[in-house]
């Protein structure tokens, strides 16, 4: 699309619209649930396939997730597999965003590549040297992210490019790592201090 044409015929706008929430900032505050046990609420959810894919995803993690309406309820009492499998994870990109939220919390993880075994246009070399500097090792297994850590240890994570994802994984990673960790060169959409205040 490349324009909007609006004939407003001179009349004054009125009443009023309901807007639902942004699907960036969803996703990765849903994956953020993983970080704990306690149950975490979510309002005014859109009611979109990406939400669905990652609800889908975080069951087979093991949480417990329930919708009502635009309301979304997770409560990960455990972790119940730290595989995140190419069939759930192919469905969306954003599925990657379970990294770093199960790396911190179960000490290891296996997810997908989003693409399979390709790389693919949308690397995730950044989201792998994040957990990295956090002192994870992580290797590539067949297509899939293999992550492990006796303990995150917080640190300096210097972004080579711009990566909202990566940005997202790394703090959720940093959530439960001890000390400070500091972002350099990290993304600065409206949906990362939306995700940095839910942490809080």
């Amino acid at each position: 699309m490349d324009r909007f044409l609006i004939r407003g015929n001179g009349k004054p706008l009125r009443g009023r619209i309901e807007i639902s929430g942004a699907k960036n900032a969803a996703l990765p505050q849903m994956a953020a649930a993983l970080l704990t046990s306690e149950t975490i609420v979510l309002d005014n959810i859109p009611d979109l396939r990406d939400i669905e894919s990652m609800m889908l995803l975080l069951r087979h993690l093991g949480a417990e997730v329930e919708r009502r309406g635009r309301r979304v309820e997770i409560r990960a009492r455990e972790i119940a597999s730290v595989e995140a499998p190419y069939d759930l994870v192919r469905k969306m990109r954003a599925s990657v965003l379970v990294l770093g939220p199960l790396l911190a919390r179960a000490r290891s993880t296996r997810v997908s590549q989003p693409g399979g075994c390709a790389i693919g246009a949308r690397p995730v070399d950044l989201h792998i040297q994040a957990m990295e500097d956090l002192g994870a090792s992580v290797e590539l297994e067949k297509g899939y992210i293999v992550a492990r850590a006796d303990r995150l240890r917080g640190g300096e994570i210097l972004f080579d490019k711009v990566t909202v994802t990566g940005t997202e994984n790394a703090l959720m990673a940093a959530a439960l790592a001890e000390g400070t960790t500091v972002l350099r060169n990290c993304a600065m959409e409206p949906e990362i201090p939306a995700l940095a205040e839910f942490l809080n």
